[in-house]
């Protein structure tokens, strides 16, 4: 085997990128062992059929031109560096006789191994410390013996090498300078550090007076017409009006400043000098010509009108609480520290009983010792009901629901359901709410439902005084007794607590003891599930068949939703496909929510959504597998609900929601007939 060595350096480097598995041998070697492999400083190792990437294969061995290594799956890394050097054995292989016939080959061989080891050696060579060729030193550069904790340098004379230079005390050296120049750099770092949170807090200080000067605009002759800033007058500003003497607020939506509502007791001192009219316009009597007396008679008509007010002496008996008020007018100016207008709830200068306006959710809100809460329901109804179906992991529930209704109720104040189980609220529980968003802590499977009863504020309806006689019901507002039935009317009025229902007879009416009724609304719901069957075989007529449930290829029905986990014989993988018979019926294998364990020799199929018509087979032998049809999922799964909370009607929305619904006076129970559900009221 005679090669040509050509004049290449027996080593090569590569750059490998990502999955990179050939890399090309551009020099000659005579068998597979002359080539060492590394990926960075590991040696590979050789293998005919590597495995893996730590193992190679080579060909080309004894061609002129070189050949190729190729690692194992998957491959190098992207920027591994791959190192392929030749290193022939320092050894003579062939003996040459010394007579007979002579063996060019032989002789071609041993001179071309000879030329490799003398270019390892020359590689070699190039990779060791020596003495540049131009240089005039006789430097040696044989190591001296080694020296333990010394660095090897050049002598004093510059002829040779030793090992004179203490270790640790460079070491030592390198390691303080490295410390020192730590700290310099943590010292340059907390200087910054303070600096800017120095900066940060004047800007949050000059930020927070900036806005209270734009909320309260202080005192001021006249309504402005724009802040302190000279920007546009925000919703809720405030100011001290010093030629009335009263406090304002802006209204944006008007555009225009509102004398605030006086309190109840504002108002009475208002009623009381209504009332002193009289000594009013005995204060008129003494204005001289010279004092605005025309003035006045441009606005005699809303003189007229005052002149028309009682209770105006009373306000002149309420001089000294009004004096108190022009005393007080610091405390008064303090009302813009506990009452505030912004969009997001303030931060800072809290107290107990402090209010702002959420411009954001256009809501009044309180500081309790918890924190920031409404002032007043939103809801501002009985309840509010709210049914969302889930989507896979979805653990935030918001908006609109499945019946259109927004979700809105009073934070703390509403009981969740998941699938008619009820959750259990609060951080580190079942979910977590604001009023607006439910999330749970687990993520809802796909399907799942979820029920959100929130509670509100009532609002007792007004009923007119003429309705009610000395505190008892007026014969005459008793309900008109039909005559249809032949019915007798009500003669009286029964005892406490009863109510007015038809009697034994459905021919008139009566007093009577009446239980509250209850509604119960029933819905269905599909619910996933997993089902595992085994699959086994057996020789029918001399052929194989698969057996499901002890049936000779079953008719399966696949719901969509549901999991099924197939297991079957080793030696009869199987499958799934859109094709009878499958890869046998010249199909292929559908992996469509598929998952397979060759280990545990099972198959996991997640039904999608409108999933195809299937068949099963063995993807080993044919005929051997059936039919299997994947409809629609059929609800499975029953929630009741107490739909009105224990009141005795239910609104048309709420019942058309519900599959069925049930009217009961006392509940009901639930009993098993042939199979049946049945629930007796």
């Amino acid at each position: 085997m005679a090669i040509t060595i050509s004049d290449t350096e027996p080593r090569i480097q590569y750059t490998a990128t990502a999955g990179q598995t050939s890399f090309t041998v551009p020099f000659a070697f005579f068998a597979n062992a002359d080539l060492q492999v590394f990926n960075g400083t590991s040696q590979l190792t050789f293998n005919a059929s590597p495995s893996n990437a730590t193992q190679y294969s080579v060909t080309g061995a004894g061609v002129s031109g070189g050949g190729s290594i190729t690692l194992g799956s998957p491959g190098a890394t992207v920027n591994d560096v791959i190192t392929i050097v030749r290193e022939v054995a320092i050894e003579r292989t062939t003996d040459f006789p010394t007579s007979g016939a002579f063996q060019i080959d032989s002789l071609n061989t041993e001179l071309d191994k000879i030329i490799a080891m003398a270019q390892q050696l020359e590689r070699d060579l190039k990779l060791s410390p020596r003495v540049n060729t131009t240089s005039s030193s006789s430097f040696n550069l044989t190591f001296p013996d080694m020296v333990a904790g010394k660095i090897l340098s050049a002598n004093a004379g510059g002829t040779g090498l030793e090992f004179s230079v203490d270790a640790s005390g460079l070491l030592s050296a390198e390691t303080n300078a490295a410390t020192s120049a730590t700290n310099a750099a943590n010292s340059a770092t907390a200087s910054a550090n303070s600096a800017t949170a120095a900066s940060n807090a004047q800007a949050a200080a000059e930020a927070a007076l900036d806005t209270f000067d734009d909320d309260f605009l202080g005192s001021k002759t006249s309504d402005p017409s724009v802040d302190n800033d000279g920007n546009a007058l925000s919703d809720g500003a405030l100011y001290f009006n010093t030629t009335d003497n009263v406090m304002k607020v802006y209204d944006l939506g008007n555009t225009q400043w509102k004398q605030l509502v006086p309190t109840s007791s504002q108002q009475t001192n208002i009623d009381a000098a209504v009332a002193n009219a009289t000594n009013i316009n005995n204060v008129a009597g003494q204005i001289s010509p010279s004092n605005n007396i025309s003035t006045l008679a441009g606005i005699s008509s809303d003189i007229t009108t005052l002149a028309g007010m009682s209770g105006l002496s009373t306000l002149a008996g309420s001089a000294t609480a009004v004096t108190t008020v022009a005393n007080n007018l610091t405390a008064v100016q303090n009302f813009a520290d506990l009452y505030r207008i912004s969009s997001s709830a303030p931060t800072s200068s809290l107290n107990v009983g402090d209010l702002y306006f959420d411009t954001t959710q256009n809501e009044l809100k309180v500081y309790k010792s918890s924190g920031w809460a409404s002032a007043g329901s939103s809801v501002n109804g009985t309840s509010a009901r709210f049914r969302y179906v889930a989507t896979a992991s979805q653990t935030a529930f918001t908006g609109t629901d499945a019946n259109g209704n927004t979700m809105n109720f009073d934070s703390g104040f509403a009981d969740v359901y998941l699938n008619g189980v009820k959750l259990v609220s609060g951080s580190g529980n079942d979910y977590t709410e604001n009023g607006t968003t439910v999330t749970l802590a687990s993520g809802a499977a796909s399907g799942d439902i979820l029920e959100i009863v929130g509670f509100g504020t009532f609002n007792v309806a007004s009923i007119a005084a003429s309705n009610i006689t000395s505190g008892t019901l007026g014969t005459d507002r008793l309900p008109v007794v039909p005559t249809t039935k032949g019915g007798t009317g009500l003669t009286s009025l029964g005892t406490a607590g009863q109510a007015i229902v038809v009697n034994a007879a459905a021919n008139g009416l009566e007093f009577s003891n009446a239980s509250s009724a209850e509604v119960y609304g029933f819905n269905l719901s599909f619910v996933p599930s997993t089902i595992n069957y085994t699959v086994s075989v057996q020789s029918v007529g001399g052929a194989n068949k698969y057996f499901i449930l002890g049936t000779q290829q079953k008719t399966l029905e696949l719901e969509e939703g549901n999991t099924y986990v197939f297991t079957y014989p080793s030696a009869h993988p199987f499958a799934l496909s859109t094709t009878s018979d499958g890869s046998h019926g010249g199909g292929s294998e559908y992996t469509t929510g598929v998952t397979r364990d060759s280990s545990a020799n099972t198959l996991t199929f997640v039904v999608p959504a409108s999933a195809p018509q299937l068949y099963y087979y063995c993807t080993s032998h044919s005929g051997m597998g059936g039919t299997a049809n994947t409809p629609a999922p059929v609800n499975n799964n029953l929630q009741v609900t107490t739909t009105n909370q224990g009141q005795d009607n239910i609104s048309a929305s709420t019942y058309a929601g519900f599959d069925d619904v049930i009217f009961a006076a006392s509940g009901f129970t639930f009993s098993l007939s042939d199979g049946d559900l049945i629930a007796t009221v």
